[in-house]
C-alpha cells in the first residue's frame, strides 16, 4: 500500500521533470542557433567570442549555475522562482551544447550540396529552409535526443533549489518516511521509463525521415 501512495506521489512529480527538461532544451536550441551561427563565422572577433562562451558554459557544473541564477541573480537584478531558474541554467548550458552539435551537423552536409544550391541561384533564405535545415536536424536528430535524455537526469539537480520535481518529491518521501530505498528505487524506474519513451520516440522520428530520404 505504502509503494502504491509513493508511486502516485512520484507520478505527480514527472509532469514538472518533463516540463522542466523540454523547457530547457527549446530555450537552448533557440539560443544555440546564433551561437553556432558565430561558431562558424569568417570573422575572427565573432569565432572568438563563440568559442570563449561554449567553453565558459560547459565548464561551470550545473548546479553552480541553478545556485548563482537563482540566489545570486535573483537578489542583485530580478527575483526569479526556482523553475524560472533552473530552467535559464539547464538552457544556456544546453545551449552551448546544441551549439556544437548544429556545428557538427553543418560540418556534415557535402560541400557539393552547397555548391549546387548557388548554381541554381538560389537565395539565402531558400538555401537554409531547404538545403541546410532539413539536413543538419537530420544530422544533429540523434545527438540532440541523446543530450535531451541527459538532461531529463539533469533536472534532477533543480530539486537543490526547490522544484518539485522527481527527486525533490522523492527527498521528501525518504525524508518523511524513512523508507529511501524504495522511495529511490520508485524514483529510478519512473526515469528509466521516461527515457526509454523518449528514446524510442527519437528512433521513430530518425527512422522517419530515412525512410523519407530513401523514396
Amino acid at each position: 500500500m505504502d509503494s502504491l501512495i509513493f508511486l502516485v506521489a512520484l507520478l505527480k512529480a514527472v509532469p514538472w521533470s518533463l516540463a522542466l527538461t523540454l523547457s530547457s532544451f527549446l530555450l537552448g536550441a533557440l539560443l544555440a542557433i546564433p551561437l553556432c551561427m558565430m561558431r562558424i563565422s569568417k570573422h575572427a572577433t565573432l569565432r572568438a567570442i563563440a568559442i570563449s562562451l561554449t567553453v565558459f558554459m560547459r565548464s561551470i557544473p550545473p548546479i553552480v549555475w541553478l545556485f548563482f541564477i537563482f540566489f545570486s541573480f535573483s537578489e542583485y537584478v530580478v527575483q526569479l522562482n526556482a523553475f524560472v531558474a533552473a530552467m535559464l541554467g539547464l538552457g544556456l548550458i544546453t545551449a552551448a551544447n546544441l551549439a556544437e552539435i548544429y556545428r557538427g551537423a553543418l560540418l556534415a552536409i557535402p560541400h557539393g550540396q552547397r555548391e549546387a544550391s548557388h548554381v541554381l541561384g538560389l537565395g539565402f533564405r531558400d538555401r537554409a529552409m531547404s538545403v541546410m535545415v532539413p539536413q543538419v536536424f537530420r544530422y544533429s536528430l540523434p545527438a540532440c535526443s541523446t543530450y535531451a535524455i541527459g538532461l531529463l537526469k539533469d533536472t534532477a539537480i533543480a530539486s537543490t533549489i526547490g522544484v518539485p520535481e522527481v527527486a525533490q518529491v522523492a527527498y521528501q518521501l525518504s525524508q518523511q518516511t524513512f523508507k529511501g530505498l524504495e522511495i529511490y528505487a520508485l524514483a529510478g524506474c519512473l526515469y528509466l521509463l521516461v527515457s526509454f519513451a523518449m528514446a524510442w520516440l527519437s528512433r521513430t522520428v530518425d527512422a522517419n525521415l530515412r525512410a523519407r530520404i530513401e523514396r
